[in-house]
């Protein structure tokens, strides 16, 4: 298996842990009656479900950006472009407007 699908696949799980977590957590909490609505309704399980699977996709996705991001090479190159001196002139120019009557 290619290694960005290994790391893909990885990030994935790890962002859908995390998003296990963090719905345990909203349940667990009872943030904004979330408990009584999962555990009192026929559907909260399903409820439940679809708030772990979205932010499941949002946390995995970050996951894998941060991962990739972190990735990059160090630039140890120059900093603050070439310091070249400005060889143009600013030139004054007068703006004048018709009348509209």
């Amino acid at each position: 298996m290619p290694k960005l699908i290994r790391l893909y696949i990885t990030q994935c799980l790890i962002g859908f842990g995390i998003s296990a977590l963090f719905t345990a957590g909203l349940v667990y909490f009872d943030v904004m009656g979330l408990q009584r609505l999962v555990l009192g309704s026929s559907d909260g399980l399903l409820g439940a479900f679809l708030i772990f699977f979205s932010n499941g996709i949002v946390f995995a996705g970050v996951q894998f950006a941060i991962s990739i991001m972190r990735m990059a090479e160090k630039d140890d190159g120059p900093k603050g472009g070439t310091r070249l001196p400005i060889l143009a002139q600013p030139v004054r120019v007068e703006a004048t407007a018709k009348s509209r009557r």
